[in-house]
């Protein structure tokens, strides 16, 4: 079975989708699709930059998802058998509910377009963090956050070997320190602009809410692996369900490419800019097949990579 995967915020480049959008029309009709929804200037900003603005979280989000989208409608049509099932890491959960048939492109843009607003204001700029740990097991993370004064607690679940936590700038910092105190090889700070996927983030999650409930979701024609259970879903109800609790629940990224596993797949496809899902799913998994489409001169070695799973 052929899994396909989607990127989240921090996999964004200037230029990104642009080779697919001069090349194929299907391309250029899902970029000027996203365009249009976003009222105009997200192309700029994705085809020249500068980088430091397509960076801001309430452009960073839309554009990653239209350039994703952009590749993906080249992709699909070009498979030798449909995706079984999809997962995104983060914003790429709508990514993957767009290409499920699940929520249309336009719909989608609005929402992570107003995802990404209500997660900045959520926290007072300089007021949140997050942070990499290197080297250290979930459990042991979990529980020096738990024991940290403040607000920190783990936020991604990326791989075996890397967690990303989240929260005041100041308890993230006294949990790294601890952290590496317990045998953590590094804690990282990451350049974020908000602590994603924590306890801060329950504002934006409230806000966030109605506008899921007036997006034009459907059920899904093929099921979505879930950011926050793992599990996969298929109707309108649980996409806006698991949408909404996805804006405080950390990303379980280990689980969900386990449930992939599990299920059978054979190939994992990363679709839209950078390789950074295919990388963890080297770490949790090496069995399982990797293969990625983010600039033009991937798509043919990746299609026959997906040809051979599909066999």
């Amino acid at each position: 079975m052929l899994a396909v995967v989607f990127p989240g915020q921090g996999s964004q480049a200037v230029g990104m989708a642009t080779d697919f959008a001069r090349t194929y029309s299907e391309a250029r009709a899902a970029l000027d699709e996203a365009e249009e929804a976003f009222g105009g200037g997200l192309l700029e900003r994705i085809e020249r930059g500068p980088e430091s603005e397509l960076a801001r979280t309430e452009i960073t989000q839309p554009a990653v998802l239209a350039a994703s989208i952009a590749i993906w409608r080249v992709v699909e049509p070009r498979l030798a058998k449909p995706a079984g099932l999809f997962a995104g890491h983060s914003l790429g959960e709508y990514s993957a509910l767009v290409a499920a048939g699940g929520l249309p492109l336009g719909d989608a843009v609005r929402l992570v377009r107003r995802r990404g607003a209500l997660m900045q204001e959520a926290v007072p700029e300089g007021e949140g963090a997050m942070a990499a740990v290197l080297g250290s097991d979930p459990e042991t993370i979990a529980r020096i956050c738990a024991g940290t004064p403040g607000v920190v607690a783990p936020s991604n679940f990326n791989s075996p070997g890397q967690t990303v936590i989240a929260g005041q700038r100041s308890s993230v910092s006294a949990a790294g320190e601890a952290l590496v105190a317990a045998g953590a090889k590094r804690v990282i700070p990451l350049d974020v602009s908000a602590p994603f996927h924590c306890e801060l983030m329950a504002s934006a999650m409230e806000k966030l809410t109605p506008e899921l409930g007036a997006a034009g979701f459907r059920d899904l024609r093929v099921p979505v692996i879930s950011n926050v259970d793992a599990k996969p879903y298929t109707t309108a109800a649980d996409a806006r369900a698991r949408l909404r609790a996805q804006v405080c629940a950390p990303v379980r990224w280990v689980e969900c490419v386990q449930t992939l596993v599990a299920a059978g797949v054979r190939l994992q496809l990363e679709v839209g800019p950078g390789k950074v899902l295919s990388g963890f799913a080297a770490k949790i998994d090496r069995a399982l097949g990797r293969a990625n489409v983010e600039k033009l001169e991937d798509l043919e070695a990746a299609l026959a990579r997906a040809a051979g799973a599909a066999a």
